[in-house]
């Protein structure tokens, strides 16, 4: 399921989702938007699926939005950002993608990119990576989410860049928490490889199930409380579960089946 603007690779279970529009600076147009949607909807709905990675073809993560492109729908209000039916990339207009995320950044990483970044699980970043918020250098906000989540990293970090447009590079980024491991240049979607692989290597029930758990936390920490000796009884429940015990007491690797 390739799109011109978004390439889209099968690998087993890791769904590699690739921003092509090397070009432009991967910039997004609405047919990027458009497709980078349909690649989550299907890492979201596909059972075979356990983990995606987001990567970018080119010297570029991206350049933000194309604004000649989306600009004048954003200015009338006509913009369908979002196909019907779809899951939002940034988790902002729809739940997020229930499969976990990692991204692999490097280049130019400005705005939407910044904020696909926030909205993954786990960020990789190439050194020479240079991150910016830039929406209020443009007269507009960001609405991808920065508001939403690069707060909870930090409140007086947030609004050094969020207010500023400023640009920062891949060490502040690690410091902030934006970016989980820095990479020489040209390495980061073998080391992004490597983290999906050995989240897809878990139970992938036990996967979702910590995922969904920790992003309640975020915002409703009474109920993900809650919720966590139900899940848990769930997940014991498991034929994987079962299968990791009887491993565990053998020291035979097991090979997750996801039920």
């Amino acid at each position: 399921m390739s799109d011109e603007r978004v390439l889209v690779e099968r690998r087993g279970p890791i769904l590699l989702i690739g921003l092509n529009r090397p070009d432009k600076r991967n910039a997004a147009d609405l047919a990027m938007l458009h497709a980078l949607a349909r690649a989550y909807t299907l890492l979201h709905t596909d059972a075979a699926l356990r983990v995606g990675v987001v990567h970018a073809v080119g010297e570029h993560f991206t350049g933000g939005l194309d604004l000649a492109d989306v600009g004048p729908a954003l200015l009338s209000g006509s913009a369908e950002l979002l196909p019907p039916g779809t899951v939002d990339p940034w988790g902002v207009a729809t739940e997020p993608v229930a499969k976990p995320v990692v991204a692999a950044v490097q280049g130019t990483c400005l705005t939407l990119g910044v904020e696909l970044a926030l909205a993954a699980d786990v960020v990789v970043a190439a050194a020479g990576t240079r991150f910016a918020q830039l929406e209020v250098a443009r007269g507009i906000m960001a609405f991808g989410g920065a508001t939403l989540r690069l707060p909870r990293l930090g409140w007086g970090d947030a609004m050094r860049w969020l207010l500023t447009g400023d640009f920062f590079d891949a060490a502040e980024a690690h410091r902030l928490g934006l970016v989980q491991q820095v990479v020489p240049d040209g390495e980061q979607l073998d080391a992004a490889l490597a983290l999906a692989g050995r989240i897809a290597a878990q139970a992938p029930l036990a996967v979702q199930a910590t995922l969904a758990n920790a992003r309640l936390a975020l915002t409703d920490p009474a109920s993900a409380a809650a919720r966590l000796h139900p899940v848990v009884a769930m997940l014991a429940g498991t034929s994987d579960a079962r299968r990791a015990m009887q491993g565990y007491l053998s020291g035979a690797p097991v090979e997750f089946e996801g039920r």
